[in-house]
């Protein structure tokens, strides 16, 4: 490339990509650094082994359950017309709203023996402690039902849109030659949907890996829960950055696989025929059927779950609700706000470098920066933390050797670090959200502007800029709820005495005090809510 074509956006994109793979470059090469000493040894020698079956028991169970629970619910509202199933099309998606931690302390208060659901049972029946049987919803089994029930929107969405475009011929075809309902729906629909499903789960899998929350509260020993032992309570950097880079392998693996279950099959639709056809109507014994079968993973991964929450608020709450409540609301808008309108701006200049240079270098640096949504947070921490905690040691040797004066740590002592790690997570989704409006603008705009002799800066302002508004709210908007959810990078990376609505949940429901966590749980469920209420309106208008 001549130095002509390398214009300022592309530097500025190769600049961006640098530091958003930096993080995973430094755990990698922390793997090869010698001196793990007694705690890589202690760690293989016991609870490695335990990290990685729990690890894959989890992916089974999760990716089992996403796959059933959402491509069902995407077929039925897709493809039938029961009752319920206008509402059912849109409020199934609600579940997303909720993290899978705060379900788990929910579940956990709910189902524990001094409960309100055993509590019942005992009363009801006259039973006492050592006459019936109850499941221990804090066990791995009850970490995979918590990610399942929040996680399945994943698959739910993104089948439900590959059914709604299927290829009507296909079907009409089937059916001409005396194929079931059920023979056509495993024999063409869901075959030709294979890839949406497929990335649906792949999306909850990644989830799945990155959470700590759930795991930890369970007692479920994962690779997240051994990066946490292993940088706080053993002091081992290496040792956390050689468990990271394990889980980033995991990751790899599991999008490898994802692409590689596709072969060399195609998926492309070969008729011009794909009018909607009709939703077969249900009714009676089936109909009802199908309205259990919605209302079952809505109910248990939203409307019990918020009810539950809002009761204990209302009825106990947080003791220090108030002063101490509207601070951790504040350290979490802010740091939910500043992420947000960093990572819109860099979207921004990403995709418009993109569209300018129509390389195949600015697309490949916008798909590496990309791959960070991918890494999980606690992965992205240690990552970060290594080479910041460096840096911020040099800056301070050199500032006491000009001035005489240690300035303490700069950068990792406060939010700089910390925004730093939520835009490596989070920036894929902001990028992806512009990208994609950006590209459906027709470019005899920039001609017409260029013609007229406007910059490409003055272009973007004036032209995209009113164009791209809807998209970069929204974009805005979905790194927000992200950064309000998001709680292994936070617990990792937080200042010193800094708490969000995040860590104050997982602080309060580790102490078993449930019912206080109620309330900051409440609040990001409440926030969480926000994006999906206009999803949720966009799903209910497409097939209008």
């Amino acid at each position: 490339m001549t130095r002509a074509r390398f214009s300022p956006l592309l530097r500025f994109s190769l600049a961006v990509a640098l530091l958003v793979g930096m993080p995973i470059a430094s755990v990698l090469l922390n793997v090869f650094t010698g001196g793990t000493g007694e705690t890589w040894r202690h760690l293989a020698a016991t609870v490695l082994p335990e990290y990685i079956g729990n690890t894959l028991w989890l992916c089974l169970g999760v990716g089992s359950g996403v796959v059933v629970v959402g491509v069902v619910t995407a077929w039925l509202t897709a493809m039938h017309d029961f009752p319920g199933r206008r509402v059912f099309e849109w409020a199934l998606v609600l579940p997303l709203a909720m993290p899978a931690y705060v379900l788990a302390y929910v579940y956990t208060d709910f189902l524990q023996f001094v409960g309100p659901l055993q509590t019942f049972l005992r009363e009801t029946f006259g039973w006492h402690k050592g006459d019936y049987w109850f499941p221990d919803v804090r066990s791995l089994g009850g970490a995979v039902a918590m990610f399942v029930f929040v996680l399945y929107p994943y698959v739910y969405m993104i089948a439900r849109t590959a059914f709604l475009e299927r290829a009507s011929g296909m079907l009409e075809a089937a059916r001409t030659l005396g194929v079931g309902p059920w023979a056509t729906f495993f024999r063409v629909s869901l075959p030709l949907a294979r890839p949406a499903v497929a990335a649906g789960a792949a999306l909850a899998l990644m989830e799945t890996l990155a959470d700590y929350g759930t795991v930890s509260y369970f007692a479920v020993q994962t690779f997240t829960t051994g990066i946490y032992r292993a940088w706080f309570s053993l002091g081992d950097r290496i040792a956390a950055a050689q468990l990271a880079a394990m889980l980033l392998g995991f990751v790899i693996l599991l999008l490898a696989l994802e692409h590689l279950s596709r072969g060399r099959a195609r998926f492309h639709n070969t008729t011009g025929r794909n009018r909607q056809l009709p939703g077969r109507r249900l009714t009676g014994v089936r109909g009802t059927a199908a309205f259990a079968a919605c209302a079952l993973p809505l109910a248990v991964g939203f409307l019990l779950p918020a009810g539950l929450l809002l009761r204990l608020t209302l009825a106990e709450g947080d003791a220090q609700f108030g002063q101490r409540f509207l601070m951790l609301a504040r350290n979490s808008f802010v740091l939910a706000g500043v992420t947000a309108a960093c990572a819109v701006a860099l979207a921004l200049v990403l995709a418009y470098s993109a569209r300018q240079s129509k390389g195949l270098l600015a697309r490949g640096l916008n798909r590496m920066v990309g791959l960070g949504y991918a890494v999980p947070g606690s992965v992205i921490a240690v990552g970060v933390l290594i080479p910041v905690t460096r840096l911020d040691n040099w800056i301070a040797a050199g500032w006491q050797a000009v001035f005489g004066s240690n300035p303490g740590l700069l950068l990792t002592g406060g939010i700089a670090a910390l925004v730093y790690a939520y835009l490596v997570r989070f920036l894929a989704v902001a990028l992806q959200t512009v990208g994609a409006s950006l590209s459906k603008i027709t470019p005899s705009m920039d001609d017409a502007a260029k013609s007229l002799g406007c910059a490409q800066g003055e272009t973007l302002r004036r032209v995209h800029m009113p164009l791209l508004r809807g998209s970069l709210f929204t974009a805005g908007l979905l790194v927000f709820v992200d950064v309000m959810k998001e709680l292994p990078a936070t617990l990792v990376m937080r200042p010193f005495n800094f708490d969000t609505l995040a860590t104050q949940t997982y602080t309060l429901a580790s102490d078993e005090r449930l019912a206080e966590a109620s309330t900051a749980a409440l609040a990001i469920v409440a926030v969480g809510l926000v994006p999906l209420i206009a999803l949720s309106r966009q799903i209910a208008r497409s097939r209008r």
